[in-house]
């Protein structure tokens, strides 16, 4: 089961948008995911522990402290794209 953090500034309301649109779409790719939303701050704390961490692009380098060969960090220009979040989860896929 794939492990998922979406992250935002303050993980209230653009990383619960974010979250729904990952869920939405892994249903959709028939992919089985924990999916989590949380805060920037928190996603540092606990992102090695997961797969893969869906965060405005801007926010990607809060994520430097992750140095490790399995979380991937993947930076969204339109928070609100089901295309963008499809195409990035396939990207991700691709390189397992």
């Amino acid at each position: 089961m794939l492990r998922v953090i979406a992250a935002c500034g303050n993980g209230m309301g653009s990383s619960q948008l974010i979250k729904m649109k990952i869920e939405k779409t892994l249903k959709k790719l028939n992919i089985s995911a924990k999916v989590d939303h949380m805060s920037v701050g928190e996603a540092k704390s606990v992102g090695e522990n997961y797969d893969v961490i869906f965060c405005p692009k801007h926010l990607m380098s809060n994520f430097s402290c992750i140095d490790n060969n399995r979380t991937k960090i993947i930076g969204l220009i339109n928070l609100m794209s089901e295309k963008e979040i499809e195409e990035k989860i396939k990207e991700y896929l691709m390189r397992l």
